[in-house]
């Protein structure tokens, strides 16, 4: 079945769902189509590496790409640790203030807000 029959049935039946399952069944499809994570080169993880640094000897605010499995999410943090033993950046974020604990291998980008 491609998309565009899918799509007709979704037209078709989403006047009967609730607006939290229609977010369910595209979140559900969006599963089906994986972005791979990019492979980064040294100079990258060194790009990476330095803002991280940065970041946290400053105390500035950044945002982090990262491959969550499927796709790549952003959410922007204040950087609190570079933890060498859990491989990781623990982080607090910006708006919810939740502590957040970030797998070096995951991250994609840091850009400095």
């Amino acid at each position: 079945m491609d998309n565009r029959n899918r799509d007709r049935g979704t037209l078709k039946w989403t006047s009967l769902m609730l607006p939290e399952h229609v977010e369910m069944i595209k979140q559900v499809w969006k599963e089906d189509v994986r972005i791979e994570k990019p492979i980064l080169d040294e100079q990258q993880w060194e790009e990476i590496g330095y803002s991280l640094q940065r970041a946290l000897k400053n105390g500035l605010s950044v945002e982090i790409q990262y491959h969550n499995g499927f796709d790549i999410s952003k959410i922007k943090v204040k950087v609190l640790k570079l933890d060498s033993q859990m491989k990781g950046v623990k982080c607090i974020g910006v708006k919810d203030k939740l502590h957040t604990l970030i797998k070096f291998e995951v991250i994609i980008n840091v850009k400095i807000l």
